[in-house]
């Protein structure tokens, strides 16, 4: 079995200060998730940034500012920046981290509710747009899928010659417009994967740790991290993200998987830009 790429998602866009007080806002704040993060044993970094107050952004120069400060500290680690920003954000604006042509960016595979009147729109032109700068910057898409359709339609864009194989799917469960996070979901969508394919799976809330396991027993790989979840167990927020990278790292051990580094990290998903170019 290979060995276990952990992925952290350090912030997102939506998670506030409120939910937990160790949520980062600022440049500084995001260093030091990431390095607790990567010292706890993950090799990448899913990067949403934000203004000091908090605000979610898709700036250029944010993410730059942001990228090279991790980069200080963690030299070997994988970025995936996120070109889902904010549900309301324009195309444009998801677009721009791209110009820094990391190693990985995330491309979100469909539309989806995303509770009460919030829409994360990502109509079949848009995939097919983000799919393209990708090409042309050299980025790996990590195809966002949160329903059975999205996997379909990632498969339909690798046909179509828009995203280059072997891909790699963030398998997203428990989102209230999303698929379930149960055993039999992830089975259903490990099984649809094309052949040669690499995954990890998203566990929201609750169900984070308890689909890590089963990724884990799977061969499948694993995000975690407070843009999915904030608590180390039921009733104990956690005080890093680095606590629940390092919550996973034991239950590979218990389940016998080995933590891949950074390098191995690269090998295994084929990326072959070995730098982030800003």
């Amino acid at each position: 079995m290979q060995k276990l790429i952990l992925t952290a998602a350090i912030s997102g866009a939506e998670v506030t200060k409120e939910l937990n007080p160790a949520i980062p806002y600022t440049i500084a704040e995001m260093v030091k998730e990431a390095k607790s993060s990567y010292d706890a044993g993950a090799s990448i970094i899913h990067l949403h940034v934000r203004w000091d107050d908090g605000t979610p952004t898709q700036d250029r120069e944010r993410y730059r500012q942001t990228i090279e400060a991790i980069k200080q500290e963690c030299p070997d680690v994988i970025i995936l920046p996120s070109t889902g920003g904010a549900v309301g954000m324009s195309a444009e604006e998801r677009l721009q981290p791209l110009d820094l042509q990391p190693e990985m960016a995330t491309l979100d595979c469909g539309t989806c509710n995303f509770g009460g009147d919030d829409v994360f729109e990502n109509t079949e032109t848009m995939i097919e747009a983000f799919a393209s700068k990708m090409i042309q910057t050299g980025v790996k898409p990590e195809c966002e899928c949160f329903d059975k359709g999205m996997v379909d339609m990632a498969i339909r864009k690798a046909n179509k010659g828009l995203i280059q194989k072997p891909m790699h799917f963030n398998l997203v469960l428990g989102v209230n417009g999303g698929i379930a996070a149960t055993a039999r979901d992830l089975t259903f969508l490990v099984d649809s994967l094309p052949e040669g394919s690499t995954w990890c799976v998203t566990g929201i809330g609750r169900s984070e740790f308890p689909m890590a396991a089963i990724a884990i027993t799977m061969g499948g790989h694993v995000r975690v991290g407070f843009e999915d979840n904030v608590y180390l167990q039921k009733g104990k927020l956690a005080a890093s993200n680095g606590e629940l990278v390092a919550k996973v790292v034991e239950l590979a051990k218990l389940l016998g998987r080995e933590i891949a580094t950074p390098s191995e990290a690269r090998a295994i998903l084929g990326i072959t830009k070995s730098v982030v170019q800003i």
